[in-house]
């Protein structure tokens, strides 16, 4: 159980961050267009709202205290157009993407593994929102073949 735990708790640390980044770039994008735009940044922020509570929830059913969230976030400087917003929330959506696909390595079979492989496909089309790509592996580093011997 203590790897679910400490690998449960990383994901967690991990929403902590993406629910503040969410928060400043949806404030950062108040004025920017598209309407929808603004909308995907919102669905976003609420989807991360949810995961960390989510997973606040399963480390509590494991008897343990949920990490809390750091002070403050560092995030770049100049996220004041839609291109440099759109970057950093793909940015944060891939490292979530990590996050997720190592927590389904983690677990073993139940509902930890269950919610992981959810929003790893979630979060994964969140992606395409904000100019990401599909992928054959959503949160897997796929390293090159070793050449033949």
């Amino acid at each position: 159980m203590t790897v679910d735990v400490d690998a449960l708790q990383q994901t967690l640390a991990g929403e902590h961050a993406a629910v503040h980044t969410y928060g400043v770039l949806g404030g950062r994008a108040a004025d920017l267009d598209p309407a929808s735009f603004r909308a995907d940044l919102a669905r976003a922020y609420d989807a991360h709202l949810a995961r960390r509570d989510d997973l606040r929830r399963l480390v509590t059913a494991l008897g343990a205290d949920p990490v809390a969230a750091e002070p403050s976030y560092r995030l770049p400087p100049g996220l004041t157009t839609r291109a440099a917003v759109s970057a950093e929330a793909l940015r944060t959506e891939s490292a979530c993407l990590e996050q997720y696909g190592a927590l389904v390595a983690a677990v073993g079979p139940g509902v930890a593994r269950r919610w992981a492989v959810t929003a790893l496909g979630a979060s994964a089309l969140t992606t395409l929102d904000f100019g990401g790509t599909a992928q054959a592996l959503p949160g897997v580093t796929v390293s090159p073949s070793a050449p033949a011997s």
